[in-house]
């Protein structure tokens, strides 16, 4: 079964009382991907949200883990074994609080960064060696610890522009599969 699919995983905490959360910007990508595309998430046995469909002709899998974000690495390397995927087609959309609100960054492998749910996926792939599309939510004003900070819904100023920045986000994504990282990362790491 393995082919060019693309395995795109947003994270995010599952829940209504999360979904406007920092730390679910990358649940909240999938999403756009999602309408983009014109698919819509169903409960998979891997534990997740997922829709299948063609992204710019190219097979994908869009995934939003059930599980909290500290335990999300289970559906993905469910998803990866189901789909027999190389992990270099494997594509983590997460928040970033290195990077400033609104700032998009791509790359491969590399650390957690503290990141929990990057942590559990790394270490249920048993490999740094995925894509990730970083999406900067910036950090805590004063001395707010960053768990709290993550865990707080956007500002009122921020959710006007979150659409914008979502929609650079899929681009990203449409271009790292369309043309490759080094291409993706001239575009939008600039």
């Amino acid at each position: 079964m393995a082919d060019d699919r693309w395995l795109i995983v947003g994270l995010g905490n599952p829940g209504s009382e999360y979904a406007g959360n920092r730390h679910n910007v990358g649940f909240m990508c999938a999403d756009e991907l999602a309408g983009q595309i014109g698919v819509t998430f169903k409960r998979d046995r891997s534990r997740a949200m997922a829709a299948n469909g063609r992204l710019r002709g190219v097979p994908v899998t869009l995934a939003k883990p059930l599980s909290f974000m500290n335990l999300s690495g289970g559906a993905v390397a469910s998803l990866r074994a189901f789909y027999k995927l190389p992990t270099e087609q494997i594509l983590v959309l997460h928040d970033e609080l290195d990077l400033p609100f609104g700032v998009i960054r791509l790359k491969l492998g590399g650390g957690d960064n503290g990141h929990n749910g990057l942590r559990s996926v790394t270490s249920a792939l048993g490999t740094r060696d995925y894509h990730r599309v970083r999406i900067g939510i910036g950090r805590p004003p004063g001395r707010m610890d960053p768990a709290d900070f993550v865990l707080r819904n956007f500002s009122a100023a921020e959710r006007k522009e979150l659409p914008e920045i979502l929609g650079r986000s899929a681009d990203a994504v449409e271009t790292l599969l369309t043309r490759g990282l080094a291409a993706a990362q001239n575009q939008f790491n600039a």
